[in-house]
Formats: structure tokens, sequence, C-alpha cells
């Protein structure tokens, strides 16, 4: 007797390459399949095509969607989220009921206003002070309200960056191309510029760390997964933890912060607003404010800048007549 065990031929198992096709083949608009051919094809690819769809995990899929899109604008997910959401309901519906779904964790976002709103400093403090705030956001909130950087930027900080005595760090410009080399010098692969912190987060890292010397400042409190390759930069060699993701991030500020409903709480971007805008409300010049943000122009900062009424207030004090000012 043979112990070969005869494999499932193509016909008889849809893979998640074919599922894809069927899918598109089955939209009749030239637009809707151009839209959806870019998120269900990459995420096709992200998953992996030749596997059969019934054996991707519901966790697999969100995955594929924060690796892909996870740092995109709000819009760009939902678009994207959505596109792979309808191409696996019509597989459950049309050609294998086992097929996964997107897992409740990879939610839709709620559209941010057209203008970004700035917290109190009172508000973040708040934020930063409650106990079911675990120590590794609050370290995080706090490090990027006073570096007044961006999310992904101090997300990809490593603890060999940080100078913690200067209270420091690198971090890659944004937009940032390697610069050609003068004849006889060396070329420059990443250009760097540095973000500065305070007191409080200088207090809450070393607590945050527990003498940690080298891997991503801000950890998962989970091993990844089996099937999760992770470059060395990304993985903490000490605790075999990975780098906290953008949309981990995401969805735990929101978790802390939405009063009426998930994804309407904060947003990540709103830390550099708020610090801007504190700034420029305590006196720091234009060209202090673009030196803090690492803005080239000074319109781009000026998007930013958002006084509360209580500081309108206060400046138009100085107008009143000399004898009410006594």
């Amino acid at each position: 007797m043979s112990n070969v065990v005869a494999l499932p031929t193509d016909s008889s198992v849809l893979t998640v390459g074919r599922s894809v096709e069927l899918f598109l083949d089955s939209l009749a608009n030239p637009n809707t399949i151009r839209g959806y051919a870019t998120a269900v094809g990459k995420t096709a690819v992200k998953i992996g095509e030749p596997r059969p769809l019934v054996t991707v995990a519901d966790d697999e899929v969100g995955e594929a969607l924060e690796s892909l899109w996870g740092m995109s604008a709000v819009g760009t997910w939902n678009a994207r989220r959505a596109a792979v959401g309808s191409w696996l309901s019509w597989c459950r519906d049309n050609r294998e009921p086992g097929a996964p779904v997107v897992p409740g964790w990879a939610k839709r976002l709620a559209v941010p206003d057209s203008q970004t709103p700035v917290r109190s400093r009172l508000a973040i403090d708040r934020l930063v002070a409650r106990r079911e705030v675990a120590l590794r956001e609050k370290a995080f909130y706090r490090m990027l309200y006073e570096t007044a950087a961006r999310a992904d930027e101090i997300l990809g900080l490593n603890i060999e960056d940080l100078d913690l005595t200067g209270r420091r760090a690198p971090v890659k410009a944004k937009g940032a191309r390697a610069k050609t080399p003068r004849r006889g010098q060396a070329r420059e692969d990443v250009v760097l510029e540095t973000v500065y912190w305070d007191a409080g987060t200088a207090r809450l890292l070393p607590r945050l760390l527990k003498g940690r010397t080298r891997g991503p400042v801000f950890c998962t409190h989970r091993r990844p997964g089996p099937g999760k390759v992770l470059g060395p930069r990304d993985l903490c060699p000490d605790t075999g933890l990975a780098r906290l993701s953008y949309g981990q991030a995401r969805v735990l500020l929101d978790a802390h912060t939405a009063l009426r409903g998930p994804g309407i709480g904060w947003d990540l971007h709103e830390f550099r607003h708020c610090a801007l805008t504190h700034l420029g409300e305590a006196g720091a010049s234009l060209l202090l404010l673009m030196a803090k943000s690492r803005h080239k122009r000074a319109e781009n900062v000026r998007g930013y800048f958002k006084p509360s009424p209580a500081a309108l207030a206060e400046v138009t004090s100085l107008l009143a007549p000399g004898d009410s000012r006594r």
C-alpha cells in the first residue's frame, strides 16, 4: 500500500490568487475593477497567491492590510479595507464558505475633520496619567508630544539611537533622498534629523526600557507569529518582541480616547499639532517652530498653529487701554 497522500488538484482547491481572478471577473464596472484590483491584488500577494484560501486566518488578512496601508491616510485605509472585505465576502457567498474575514481589530476608521483638533495640555497630561494607560503608551504619547515628531519616526527608534543624557535622537528625514557625494566623499544613504524631548519623557523611558540596551524602543507585548518575517532591527534580541506598528498604536490610542464609539478618538498626528500650537502660544518664534517641526516652509508650520480661545483672549488683552492693563 502506498503512503503517498494525493494533493488536491487546482480544480478542487480555491487558491488566494484564483479567488482574486474570479472576484474581479465578477465585477461589471471597469472603474470598480481598477479600484479593487490594487487593494485585492496586493493583499493576495502579501498573503501568498498559491495558498488555499480556506487556510488563511483572519488575522493574516488584518496583518497584510496593516503592513500595506497601516500608515496611509484614513481614506486610503478605509478604501483598501472595504475592497478586501468585498472580495472575501464574495468568496464566502459564491465559492468558499470557509474564506476568512477582515478581523475586527482592523476596523474602519472615522474620517477626521479637515481641521485637526488641538487638545489642551491638561488633556494630554490627564491621558498620560490615567491608570489604565500602559507604561509603553504613556512614554509613547509623552515622547510624541515633547518631540513634536511624526508617529512613524518615534515608532522607528531603537534604543541604540537614544541619547538619554542629551534627551535627543536621530530620525530619518521625511521624504529625504540620498545625497549625491562629491568626488572622494562617501555616499550618504540616509538623511537624519534630530528630535528632542524633555523631563516627562526622560522620566518614563528608563522605566520602559528596564535595562534593555538594544532593539526597538516600543515593542509589542507578544512575540510575532511563526509566519511573520521581520528584519533584525525590528526585533528585540533580548526579549524576542517585535516593534510596535503604526496600526497597533493607532488602535490603542483610539481605545483610550474614543468616547462615542470606535474610530472617533484622538489621532496620533494630533500630538504634533498640539505641541507646535502650545509652543506658539508660549511665544516661540516661527523660526523656532520650523526648527522644532523640521519643516522647510513657513506656510507648512502655519497649518499646525491653532491657538485656543483663551490664548487669543490673552493676547487681545494687550490691546486694552493703558489703565486697564494695570
